[in-house]
C-alpha cells in the first residue's frame, strides 16, 4: 500500500496572475503558503484486475478510458496500463470547494502515489507540470497554476509565471521570527459556502482574452501588491502584509460579481471592527474561508464564532507532496 499526502494552500499575494490568460501576456508573480492540512490519496493492488476507486463515489471498471472522475481518468489514461489491477482511495481534512487549492492537491497526491506504486521517481517541478498540463491543458479548467506548484514544493514560496508556460519558483527567505508571526497572527474562518474555482475565473478569462481594460489593469495592480506584500515579509513588516491584504480584497471584488456576497461582506466589515489588521477571501473567490492579518486574535475569534463562523487553525508545511507509507 502506497499513501502519499499533499498540503492545501493560502495565497499571500498576487492571486489571479497565475491564471494563463494573463500570465501568456504580461507575466504573473504570486506569493503562496503550503499549510498542514492535506489531501491524501491510497494506491493498492486488488485481488482482482480492473481500477476500484473510492472517493465521494464508488467506481469499479475494466478500463481507464471509463472512469468517471475526470483527473482519475486523465492521469491513468497517461500511464498507459494495459491490464489495469489497482485501488484508489481519497480523503481530504477539508472539503473541496474551499479556496484552499484541494483540486491542485489531489492532482499531485494522486500522480505521486501512482509514480511511487510503480516504483517511478518524479521531482516536484515536473510533478507540478504533470498535474498542471491534466487541469488545465487536458480538462480545459479555466485555472491558475498556483495550486499545484506550492502543493508539489510546499512551505512559503514566490513563482514567476511566464509568458511561455515556464513556471520559476523560489522559497522565500523569511526569518523565523516572521514565520512565527505569520502562524500566530494568521487566522482562519469557513465561510460554510462551498463553490466551484472554475466557474469563478471563468469571467476573468473571459475578460483577459477580450483585453478587457479593467480587468488587466486590476490584475496588474494586483501583481504589484504580491511584490509589496514580498517586500513587507522580507524586512519583518507583518502589520503592512495585514494592510496590503486588505488593499488586494479591495480590488479583488471588482473583478466579478460572484466574488463576494452580503455575508461575506458583513463579516469581513465585523472582523475589521474586531482585531483583523486586514483580511480577504482566499482562493478564487465566491465563498471558502476569509483569512484575517489579526493584531486581537481572541476578539476576532470571539466575534467570528459569534456570527457562525468556523476557525481552521494551521501551521505552514514544508514538505510539499510526499508518500508517507510504501
Amino acid at each position: 500500500m502506497i499513501i502519499a499526502r499533499s498540503p492545501l494552500r493560502i495565497s499571500l499575494g498576487g492571486g489571479g496572475t497565475d491564471v494563463p490568460s494573463y500570465y501568456q501576456e504580461h507575466e504573473g508573480f504570486l506569493l503562496a503558503a503550503a499549510i498542514d492540512r492535506y489531501v491524501y490519496v491510497t494506491v493498492m493492488r486488488p485481488f482482482r484486475e480492473g481500477i476500484y476507486l473510492k472517493y465521494s463515489e464508488i467506481e469499479q471498471v475494466k478500463k481507464a478510458i471509463d472512469v468517471k472522475h475526470p483527473i482519475v481518468r486523465e492521469v491513468l489514461v497517461g500511464l498507459n496500463l494495459k491490464t489495469p489491477q489497482i485501488e484508489i482511495t481519497t480523503l481530504a481534512d477539508i472539503p473541496s470547494g474551499t479556496g484552499l487549492g484541494s483540486s491542485g492537491s489531489f492532482t499531485t497526491a494522486l500522480i505521486k502515489a501512482l509514480y511511487s506504486h510503480y516504483r517511478k521517481n518524479i521531482h516536484p517541478q515536473q510533478l507540478a507540470e504533470l498535474a498542471c498540463a491534466i487541469e488545465i491543458e487536458k480538462l480545459k479548467e479555466p485555472i491558475g497554476k498556483q495550486d499545484q506548484y506550492i502543493a508539489a514544493y510546499g512551505g512559503i514560496t514566490e513563482f514567476n509565471f511566464h509568458r511561455d508556460g515556464s513556471v520559476s519558483s523560489s522559497p522565500l527567505d523569511l526569518s523565523m521570527q516572521t514565520v512565527h508571526d505569520l502562524e500566530d497572527n494568521l487566522v482562519l474562518f469557513f465561510t460554510g459556502i462551498s463553490r466551484s474555482a472554475s466557474s469563478i475565473l471563468k469571467d476573468q478569462v473571459v475578460k483577459s482574452i477580450a483585453h478587457d481594460s479593467n480587468m488587466i489593469d486590476n490584475l496588474h495592480f494586483t501583481k504589484d501588491l504580491g511584490l509589496r506584500s514580498k517586500a513587507a515579509l522580507l524586512r519583518n513588516d507583518t502589520h503592512k502584509f495585514g494592510e496590503l491584504m486588505h488593499e488586494h480584497w479591495e480590488h479583488k471584488k471588482s473583478r466579478s460579481n460572484g466574488m463576494s456576497n452580503e455575508f461575506i461582506d458583513t463579516a469581513y466589515t465585523k472582523a475589521l471592527q474586531s482585531g483583523a489588521v486586514g483580511g480577504k477571501l482566499v482562493g478564487a473567490g465566491g465563498g471558502g474561508f476569509l483569512m484575517f492579518y489579526a493584531n486581537d486574535k481572541e476578539r476576532l475569534r470571539y466575534k467570528m464564532a459569534e456570527i457562525g463562523l468556523e476557525e481552521v487553525r494551521f501551521q505552514f508545511d514544508f514538505e510539499g507532496t510526499k508518500v508517507i507509507l510504501s
